[in-house]
């Protein structure tokens, strides 16, 4: 594998200003997962009970047997804990997305007419609560465009969002073909919607949470009281918050189960929260569609050119002289593993000085020999590369007196004639009187010391010529 497909670069160290609406400093978004009547259930035609995600420690799925305590958990969540949290958002006047696998809504009409009278949004959670990852590719696309389909039929429209939980490999891939969806959640990777390229087109993916999660309920590590539930979702709202006050907005994602935060013992936890945030002006709580949609208003998505998925032939055309006249750089570099975060300067810029720090010595002398004297004869000939030519002008090196010119061209002279290679100098750090104090400070260097140097210099002057580029 040299094409690395994962991308562990994101937005990297300067995320886009989420510009949410009315000047937040953070979204707070809440997801309710409707699962009761979706889930593993012989009754369903499964093979096995239900063993996830209840409060029965270690539950074990029961080969071909209902597990009665299991149903009665989940039927908990629809006839109970439902209507608990409908009555605490409606209350708070907050908003909330409906994950919702499309059975389990079928089964209730009544929900259902709740949380539409209520301005919910329903995205789909599938069409069956169950495991997706060893479904074959066409198996797991006919059921989700079941679950399309069917939730149509039960709500009146189609769904917009879409989230399994239970996902595989090819789940986010095959929703995207779908074509129908403003946003995937099937990740967990940012803090911020991103827009990602799957195939020809662009899908937003809206993040999605574990942690901020009432499921720590029914898993260890977890929460044992709603009391701890509420810190950990306070300390993550203020740190939010404290960093969209600075500059940085960002999204909370907030994931509740009916059967699970609907118990009376849970939800205290979750009520002292929305009573805290409701403390602050600077806070939105959007459905995830609105969120969605004002993305894509705000940050629509933006047609670029991958480094690591260009062609050999178009990335040393692309990046072949960033090494002065040493394209080998840049095909050495081709074949390394590349990926996403080989998208931008600094990931470039690594992968080429890796192709540089592995050649020989007479390969990485070629390439200091190929850079030309500072201020000498190829500059006054005007037969310097136009980044070389750029270069030598920022530092004032195409507009020098007489005298400058003669106190370089002797430098330059002595330096070679010691080292057997040109001065090598970042110019773009330095102006005229610091260039000539390197100069001077380095010409008595021993030519390892400074062919060393010479190479750090040269990675130096690559990767300024590449935030040009990038």
């Amino acid at each position: 594998m040299n094409r690395y497909p994962r991308n562990m670069i994101g937005y990297g160290a300067t995320p886009p200003d989420a510009q949410w609406p009315g000047g937040a400093s953070v979204a707070v978004q809440f997801v309710l997962n409707y699962e009761e009547g979706g889930e593993n259930c012989v009754l369903h035609g499964d093979a096995a009970s239900e063993a996830f995600l209840s409060d029965i420690a270690g539950a074990a799925m029961w080969q071909g047997q209902r597990h009665w305590n299991i149903e009665s958990i989940y039927e908990y969540g629809a006839r109970a804990g439902f209507w608990r949290l409908h009555r605490l958002f409606t209350g708070a006047d907050i908003p909330v997305t409906i994950y919702g696998v499309a059975t389990a809504l079928a089964r209730s009409p009544e929900q259902v007419e709740a949380m539409q009278q209520a301005d919910w949004e329903i995205a789909s959670h599938g069409l069956k609560w169950v495991e997706h990852k060893d479904m074959p590719e066409e198996e797991e696309r006919a059921a989700i465009a079941e679950a399309v389909r069917l939730h149509a039929e039960v709500t009146g429209t189609r769904p917009r969002g879409w989230y399994t939980g239970r996902c595989s490999e090819n789940t986010v891939r095959l929703v995207s073909e779908e074509g129908g969806f403003e946003y995937v959640s099937d990740t967990y990777d940012d803090d911020l919607p991103y827009w990602a390229r799957i195939g020809d087109q662009d899908q937003l993916i809206i993040p999605y949470t574990l942690e901020a999660n009432d499921m720590r309920f029914a898993t260890a590590p977890g929460y044992i009281t709603g009391e701890q539930f509420f810190s950990y979702l306070k300390d993550s709202f203020d740190t939010l918050l404290e960093e969209g006050r600075a500059g940085r907005p960002a999204m909370m994602s907030i994931g509740l189960h009916c059967r699970l935060i609907g118990r009376p013992g849970k939800i205290a936890g979750l009520k002292r929260f929305i009573d805290y945030i409701k403390g602050f002006d600077d806070v939105w709580t959007p459905r995830r569609i609105d969120i969605a949609r004002h993305w894509a208003k705000t940050h629509p998505p933006v047609a670029q050119e991958r480094p690591s998925l260009m062609t050999r032939d178009r990335f040393v055309d692309r990046f072949g002289g960033v090494f002065e006249h040493s394209p080998w750089v840049a095909e050495r570099a081709h074949a390394l593993e590349l990926g996403p975060a080989h998208d931008r300067a600094a990931g470039i810029h690594n992968a080429l000085c890796r192709a540089f720090r592995t050649a020989s010595d007479d390969e990485r002398l070629g390439v200091l020999r190929a850079h030309p004297d500072l201020a000498g004869k190829l500059a006054a000939a005007k037969r310097l590369t136009a980044e070389s030519t750029s270069e030598q002008a920022s530092a004032g090196l195409d507009a020098l007196t007489d005298a400058e010119r003669e106190a370089f061209q002797q430098r330059n002279s002595e330096y070679v004639a010691k080292h057997g290679f040109p001065f090598i100098i970042a110019v773009r750090d330095h102006d005229k009187a610091g260039i000539l104090a390197a100069f001077d400070r380095r010409i008595g260097n021993n030519t390892d010391t400074e062919f060393a140097e010479a190479c750090h210099q040269v990675e130096r002057i690559a990767r300024l010529r590449l935030e040009d580029m990038l």
